[in-house]
């Protein structure tokens, strides 16, 4: 499996909340940074935020690109609420076929301000 396919797998594990999995994916030794909230983890507290996150979700990754050992992913995270959804941009650095690095950065979805929508600047995007 290469490391697209890993990471792939990775957010496939993540949706299916099958948190004993998780683990696989990532060196003894790697570091997680949610760089949003200026957060650091291990790859066990990692998975321990994501399975204590409230609720459920589903997650549908948008985009994926590869440059040499670095993956990249753009996810979009809907929880069950209906009420919010999240975009999340991960950087995931591997080595010997484990993810060593992953810098995240997650952005609320929301509408543009009203200071842009007065002064009719951009549109919406259709997908």
């Amino acid at each position: 499996m290469n490391n697209t396919d890993k990471v792939k797998a990775l957010w496939n594990d993540i949706n299916d909340q099958n948190w004993n999995n998780i683990h696989t994916y990532f060196d003894q030794e790697a570091i997680i940074n949610w760089n949003n909230t200026n957060e650091k983890f291990n790859a066990e507290e990692f998975v321990t935020a994501n399975r204590e996150y409230p609720g459920d979700w589903r997650i549908v990754i948008e985009r994926l690109e590869t440059i040499n050992n670095l993956v990249i992913s753009v996810v979009k995270v809907e929880p069950d609420s209906g009420d919010l959804s999240f975009h999340a941009t991960s950087f995931f650095e591997f080595l010997n076929g484990k993810i060593k690095l992953l810098n995240e950065y997650w952005g609320e979805d929301g509408n543009p301000p009203q200071w842009r929508i007065d002064k009719k600047i951009g549109r919406p995007i259709n997908l």
